[in-house]
């Protein structure tokens, strides 16, 4: 990095997998980022990834793709009922168009984490309590919750990688939800140990109507568990303990040997995910010199399968339109936004289709999701299907919109 010309100074707030891939970006480019995250540490935790060409190409460019590896099993999954007989071959994403990689949450953070330079700035247990700005800056009060002291600084950009419920977005937006609910709630977790009768690289789905659970394999590690199932009150569901949410989805009938073991592992896993389901969607994702980036921006939900593709894209975009708008943020910002758009509309509506196929609605939908696989496997109507999803639902997976 020995003589690259510095731009500016950029406040990227959140540590994740948008944020790193941003500050990064960034920093090849010029600029000094400044990282802030509100844990008190890098948090290496995460669940099943599929990395799909958009997110592949702009990985590669940041020099971490082979970092990031590749985890994908090769045995086929396979549908089950509740009393654990096999129904039929199941969904693979080994099989999906472009074959994405299969991939831990921590795999991709560490990597990107792994090619920060020595020089980039990280503070801990920090968060932002206040934004302000006029036309050649950003004016940010920060909080450290450690040593509970606060300071305020100037930054010719701030960038709002700080997730689905962004501080960020509502210091520099408003107050407005942009949350967009689905009714859907998930369980998510990644495990220590196989389950016991089951392979470890083995994949699993049970899909009932209004839920499924999910075992996302991996070839080297213990799989990742998904308990998908729709609610009509989301705030009820976070009223009790995660597991007796999950369990009362799956009731009131017998959870049958291989339910019961995936519930007992999820309850025992350390530590889990447990969220409702909702899309962010805004009229625009910058203001001023704020921009928001990866779900605090878009959210397309785990139902699309590119929270992680898109906010590596999104991150490494920001920074090629800074590089060629090196005078005009605002401007670099809108070109940014105006190109990134498109693609992102696409996932958030690909997401309403894919949520059919990680949980059917009802039983009507869980017919035509059974029969949708069965035609998948014909011979000849398999190879047609397959063709139709790779022009009109993958095809879009595989753009790679940060190439400009």
């Amino acid at each position: 990095m020995a003589g690259t010309v510095r731009h500016g100074r950029a406040l990227v707030v959140g540590l994740g997998i948008a944020g790193i891939a941003t500050a990064l970006r960034l920093r090849q480019v010029g600029w000094e980022p400044v990282l802030v995250e509100r844990a008190a540490a890098r948090r290496s935790g995460g669940y099943f990834i599929m990395l799909f060409g958009a997110g592949a190409a702009s990985a590669r460019r940041l020099g971490v793709l082979e970092a990031i590896g590749d985890r994908t099993p090769q045995p086929a999954p396979y549908e089950v009922n509740r009393s654990g007989r096999r129904r039929s071959p199941g969904v693979s994403p080994a099989g999906l168009p472009g074959k994405p990689r299969v991939v831990l949450r921590g795999d991709i953070e560490r990597a990107l984490f792994s090619a920060l330079p020595d020089d980039v700035e990280i503070r801990y247990s920090t968060v932002p309590t206040r934004i302000t700005q006029d036309d050649s800056a950003v004016e940010v009060t920060l909080h450290d919750t450690a040593s509970d002291t606060t300071v305020t600084e100037r930054f010719d950009l701030v960038v709002g990688a700080d997730g689905m419920r962004s501080t960020v977005r509502e210091l520099a937006f408003g107050p407005q939800d942009y949350l967009h609910p689905l009714n859907y709630m998930i369980g998510a977790t990644v495990l220590d140990k196989p389950i016991e009768g089951i392979d470890q690289d083995q994949g699993l789905t049970l899909a009932e109507p209004g839920r499924s659970a999910w075992i996302f394999p991996f070839s080297d590690h213990a799989p990742g568990l998904l308990f998908s199932y729709r609610t009509d009150n989301i705030d009820a569901e976070f009223t009790r303990p995660p597991i007796e949410s999950i369990r009362a989805a799956f009731g009131p009938q017998p959870p049958g040997p291989v339910l019961e073991k995936l519930l007992t592992a999820f309850e025992q896993a350390p530590n889990h995910l447990f969220d409702s389901v909702n899309q962010v969607k805004m009229p625009r994702w910058h203001r001023g010199r704020v921009v928001l980036v990866g779900d605090a921006a878009w959210c397309v939900t785990l139902y699309a399968g590119m929270g992680a593709s898109s906010g590596i894209a999104g991150g490494e975009l920001l920074g090629t339109m800074l590089q060629r708008h090196p005078a005009d943020v605002p401007g670099a910002l809108r070109a940014w936004e105006a190109q990134l758009r498109p693609f992102i509309h696409t996932e958030q509506d690909s997401a309403l289709t894919t949520r059919r196929l990680f949980t059917p609605h009802d039983r009507k939908e869980q017919i035509m999701r059974t029969l949708m696989l069965r035609l998948m496997r014909a011979p000849v109507i398999g190879q047609v299907m397959g063709k139709t999803m790779n022009g009109a639902a993958m095809n879009n997976k595989q753009l790679d919109v940060a190439a400009v």
